[in-house]
């Protein structure tokens, strides 16, 4: 029989001990490096450019201004499992576009809170041409859907013209086969859904802001919105994924106890969300 001393059988499990936790040690590194960070899901950057491509790395979904970035930037977004929604202002145009010469005579007023903006008549057959060739170039970048917004021009001239011209721009964007949120629109939306039933051929979702937070133009703060104007929203955005759609809440606050009633509401309803700490929209340290 052969004998072993007990110093070396302990010296023998003392060293089987060590490779076990060094080899445990490694994988637990290794594990680690090949697994990504987790993404933010939802945020949106209208006056952000190509300089911040690589804080969205760190998003599920972002809406930007793709007239300010190239196809091979959206291309690197895609590549990081980025999607990529497009702003696209059906109902306004702003004094910065470089068609605003082009198109300013077929506004229809002043954009209240918003100088450099004014509403547009989005029944002018010209108006929805620019609109869809403009759609297009965008759809030519790659992008995944679009942001539209100021629809609530219907809100502004509540009349048949607006409603139609409205129609018309939207079932056209719709026809490129993207996906398509309309930001706020609520009582266009309304109407539209009450005259056939569904909005599905006009969106695929709804982006409303200010839902729970509201914003004072006057002294450039946020503030909790009224129980009122909540409620009426709440029930606007759930009336709309009633029917299909999806839904995206921004929000614009830094109170973390309004912020964690944002978040309970939207887990609640299967809602997505972003809250911005600034009107501009810009990517902060924070996001």
């Amino acid at each position: 029989m052969l004998k072993t001393s007990r110093g070396k059988i302990t010296l023998l499990v003392l060293l089987f001990v060590l490779l076990l936790i060094i080899g445990g040690f490694l994988f637990f590194i290794k594990d680690n490096k090949s697994k990504k960070p987790e993404k933010k899901d939802y945020g949106v950057f209208l006056n952000a450019d190509d300089s911040s491509l690589e804080r969205f790395k760190e998003y599920d979904t972002i809406v930007i201004d793709a007239q300010y970035f190239t196809r091979k930037d959206i291309g690197i977004l895609h590549e990081n499992e980025v999607t990529v929604y497009t702003y696209l202002n059906i109902g306004s145009i702003e004094n910065f576009r470089e068609y605003y010469a082009d198109y300013e005579k077929l506004a229809l007023g002043d954009y209240e809170n918003w100088e450099e903006e004014k509403w547009m008549d989005v029944s002018s057959p010209d108006w929805q041409k620019f609109i869809g060739s403009l759609a297009r170039e965008l759809y030519e970048k790659g992008v995944d859907g679009f942001f539209i917004d100021n629809c609530d021009v219907y809100y502004y001239a509540t009349t048949a013209s607006i409603f139609d011209g409205l129609t018309v721009i939207l079932q056209d964007v719709m026809s490129l086969g993207k996906e398509v949120i309309i930001n706020g629109g609520d009582v266009y939306v309304t109407e539209y859904r009450e005259r056939y039933g569904t909005a599905k051929d006009i969106m695929t979702g709804v982006n409303q802001e200010s839902v729970w937070s509201g914003i004072d133009f006057d002294k450039g703060t946020f503030y909790e919105q009224n129980k009122d104007d909540r409620d009426y929203f709440c029930e606007y955005v759930e009336s709309c994924k009633a029917d299909g759609a999806e839904v995206y809440l921004l929000e614009y606050t830094t109170d973390s106890k309004l912020i964690q009633k944002i978040e309970e509401y939207c887990k609640k309803h299967d809602f997505r969300f972003y809250i911005s700490n600034s009107l501009e929209l810009e990517v902060s340290r924070d996001d």
